[in-house]
């Protein structure tokens, strides 16, 4: 009878941790909007981009699931952060060495870029009284569909780019 009855509740134990990790299991689903890194130099500055990468997904990006004329985190969740290693110059302008989040003011010919001091904070708390630099880019159509966002860190500075949009940002290395 004892034997029985722990036999029971060593059985029950089992299948318990077994529907747990089941259901454990089942919430390890891909994110929509994964984090991605990209790194990079520019002249001898290392640099970091950190940012969550969202889908097309069949809709339009450009004037519609991002506006024109608004401030976009320039990714999904927390904010994206830029981080430079040595001072730098962006689009002309300096730049200290740190870790900036990075946001834009998409138009349909030209871009404001924004390095911003707060590095931490969800996407959508910007503070412009915060902002270390502004600056004026111009898009570019891509050479091919990207339906992730995705940014790359070239020679000449770092690259924005998803659906058929791509966004230049000129960064060289300060003297």
């Amino acid at each position: 009878m004892k034997n029985t009855r722990n036999l029971n509740s060593l059985a029950m134990l089992l299948m318990a941790i077994f529907f747990s990790a089941t259901v454990w299991a089942q919430d390890a689903k891909p994110k929509a909007s994964p984090a991605a890194t990209a790194n990079g130099k520019v002249g001898n500055a290392n640099v970091t981009v950190n940012y969550s990468s969202p889908s097309v997904k069949g809709r339009t990006v450009w004037g519609e699931l991002v506006p024109y004329g608004k401030v976009w985190r320039s990714g999904a969740n927390e904010a994206t952060t830029v981080t430079f290693d040595k001072s730098v110059m962006v689009e002309g302008k300096p730049l200290a060495a740190g870790t900036y989040s990075f946001y834009t003011i998409p138009g349909e010919d030209t871009w404001t870029v924004i390095f911003n001091n707060t590095a931490k904070q969800w996407g959508t708390q910007y503070d412009e009284k915060q902002d270390a630099l502004r600056a004026e880019v111009t898009p570019r159509k891509a050479k091919s569909m990207n339906e992730r966002l995705k940014y790359d860190v070239t020679k000449e500075g770092l690259v924005l780019s998803w659906e058929n949009m791509e966004v230049p940002v000129k960064i060289t290395a300060s003297k």
